[in-house]
């Protein structure tokens, strides 16, 4: 059967955009259909957006710091208005080069929503048309999710409106610690804007290391910002001009923004994939095998609507994986271990491999290396914030299986070193790599007693 296109991509965000490129490029009839806007939900409400933002929010601190250092700034003034035009700019400009490389590739860009009408045949919402093509890939990512049960939740706001308010709040309530939480209380905080998070644990950044998840909360609190622990919203209430919030353990907030960053779903709703046969899991995440190829042998998915490690440059190479293996005749698997993350909190965090507790559970015999410092910025500026470094290495060949850093530069710094983790570094190559002074990443280098926890000291 002839076809109308080779490869059609179903969503233009990072993984379907580098998707179809390398697809075309190697020879392959390609179009990619897109609802919203070429660049997905990094480019568009997601990570550009997000670190323009916490740009904006440093300097608020940078101003203060600044004295120490002998400047001074009388009558500096915030224009929010101005930043977000410039954001926006910014935004629309990465969004149009998605698309012109998408072009210049030699695929084709269809500005509508498509949609399964069987296993290999799409509809066009727009203009209705239908088209067909050998191989389906379905690159749709994910979206705020909000909670059904919480009465009044009309009056709350997404991750997404975030990126377009139009003033700033007196005062803000963030539901949600996970990252997306942590980032805009940080953002929020740093804007001058007074911050609730509620959370519904302890400590915020559940599933991350035990030692990262203290240290960036007692920084939020230190930084202003109110933390309620252990507490779930049941209703939120419009009194005036003002949100009045409560929670299950009988707390009140009032505030002019209440922001839900509770998570995020796979994008799958309404795209026919019963129509089609394709499985879903049970969190409504496409199911795929390590070459993200779905139920259905010519359909494929990559990226957050997925499930599996939702991060844009995950999405990429599972793209690029993707395209390989079918295009390119080079079967390849992306491997997800050892993927460094980062958390933009203030200060940031940056994590590569596993947490102290995966790694025990993993391993058993585990060694571990911290540390906690003022950073040599701050001895003159007042500024009481401290710098976490932790390593985790397996006891029985000294591997280092996981590098945790919370503090100035900690994502470009574990960049870097994923690179050796990848690579199996020991923590004897660690410590045969010279220090480069003076620099917080030197720390990384110069740790050589083995952490012991104050209740296992002797006496």
């Amino acid at each position: 059967m002839a076809y109308d296109y080779d490869l059609f991509v179903i969503g233009a965000g990072s993984g379907g955009v580098r998707a179809s490129r390398l697809a075309a490029m190697a020879g392959a009839k390609v179009a990619v259909a897109e609802e919203d806007r070429a660049g997905g939900t990094c480019v568009i409400r997601g990570c550009i957006p997000k670190k323009y933002m916490v740009y904006a929010s440093e300097f608020g601190r940078s101003l203060k710091h600044m004295e120490g250092y002998g400047w001074k700034v009388e009558n500096a003034t915030y224009d929010h208005n101005l930043f977000m035009d410039k954001m926006h700019r910014e935004v629309d400009r990465l969004s149009g080069i998605y698309s012109r490389n998408v072009r210049n590739a030699g695929a084709e860009i269809i500005d509508d929503r498509a949609e399964f009408v069987d296993a290999h045949t799409l509809k066009l919402k727009k203009t209705g048309k239908t088209v067909t093509a050998g191989k389906i890939l379905i690159a749709t990512g994910g979206r705020p999710t909000m909670p059904k049960d919480v009465e009044g939740i009309e009056h709350a706001i997404t991750s997404a409106d975030m990126f377009h308010l139009k003033q700033l709040p007196k005062h803000i309530l963030i539901v949600g610690g996970g990252y997306i939480g942590v980032e805009f209380a940080g953002i929020m905080s740093g804007l001058g804007v007074n911050v609730c998070l509620a959370i519904r644990k302890e400590a915020v950044l559940r599933g991350f290391d035990e030692d990262v998840r203290t240290h960036v909360h007692e920084e939020l609190k230190r930084k202003g910002v109110k933390v309620i622990t252990m507490a779930n919203p049941t209703r939120i209430e419009r009194i005036g001009d003002q949100l009045k919030t409560y929670f299950t353990n009988g707390e009140t907030v009032a505030a002019e923004q209440v922001l839900f960053a509770i998570g995020r779903e796979p994008n799958t709703k309404g795209l026919g994939l019963e129509k089609a046969g394709v499985k879903l899991n049970a969190n409504g995440a496409v199911e795929v095998d390590e070459y993200s190829r779905t139920s259905v042998p010519h359909i494929f998915a990559v990226g957050d609507v997925t499930d599996r490690m939702n991060l844009t440059p995950v999405a990429i190479r599972e793209g690029q994986a993707f395209a390989q293996t079918e295009f390119m005749n080079r079967p390849t698997a992306f491997d997800h271990a050892e993927v460094p993350h980062a958390v933009f909190a203030q200060p940031p965090a940056g994590v590569v491999g596993m947490s102290e507790a995966e790694a025990r559970k993993a391993f058993g015999m585990v060694d571990i290396y911290k540390t906690k410092f003022r950073p040599m910025k701050d001895m003159l500026t007042g500024d009481e914030e401290r710098v976490l470094m932790k390593i985790v290495v397996r006891a029985e060949d000294e591997r280092v299986v996981g590098v945790h850093i919370v503090g100035p530069d900690a994502p470009e710094i574990i960049q870097a070193v994923a690179i050796a983790v990848k690579m199996g570094a020991s923590k004897a190559d660690f410590d045969r790599t010279c220090a480069l002074h003076p620099s917080i990443a030197e720390e990384l280098v110069t740790m050589r007693e083995k952490y012991i926890p104050p209740e296992l000291k002797p006496v």
